[in-house]
């Protein structure tokens, strides 16, 4: 896990040596909101708006090979940049633009993994929406775990589940917010 972290705090000296504006969700989130699981590669949500991604895509390709062979094209067309640091580790990185993660980003705050290290982090808020929105079982299973350790109190539920509607209508699926509140009684 330490190998984990000092290859997110890499990435995150690179990101911020250009001023760009992120955070880290996915495995490396869970680890601090939820109930720590293992995790093997690093989510960063990247924001860089719509028509402008190639900048961000080729500046990153030049400090990590890609992890697929045309890994420019792919990122270009399905906004997800597929990375590995020289030792292996795998890094996605969401070319992001919506106004839901313009607000995750923007709500972001450091935490300590390690000492020196602090690694900027979505609120558990808005990790609950992203894992609502993906919907595997993995991330249900994260949305449980986060609900247990932080306390039903601890969040402000109107916020997740105005952002859940939100991400539900572009989804087109009229499940997210019924499958959140099932979640959250059951506890």
């Amino acid at each position: 896990m330490v190998d984990l972290i000092a290859a997110a705090y890499q990435l995150q000296l690179q990101i911020e040596s250009h001023g760009w504006r992120f955070c880290f969700i996915g495995g490396l989130a869970v680890q601090h909101w939820g109930e720590p699981r293992m995790t093997r590669d690093l989510d960063v949500s990247l924001l860089v708006g719509f028509g402008t991604e190639a900048p961000f895509v080729d500046a990153l390709l030049q400090h990590y090979p890609g992890r697929i062979s045309d890994a420019r094209a792919f990122a270009l067309e399905r906004r997800i940049l597929l990375l590995r640091t020289e030792s292996g580790i795998g890094i996605d990185v969401s070319l992001a633009a919506l106004p839901f993660e313009e607000r995750a980003v923007n709500r972001s705050i450091h935490v300590e993994f390690v000492p020196g290290m602090n690694l900027r982090i979505c609120s558990g808020e808005d990790l609950i929406v992203m894992k609502i929105f993906a919907g595997r079982e993995i991330d249900l299973r994260d949305v449980r775990s986060i609900i247990t350790r932080q306390g039903e109190n601890n969040f402000d539920w109107k916020y997740v589940e105005s952002q859940v509607c939100e991400l539900a209508e572009l989804k087109e699926d009229p499940n997210m917010l019924p499958l959140l509140r099932k979640l959250r009684a059951d506890g």
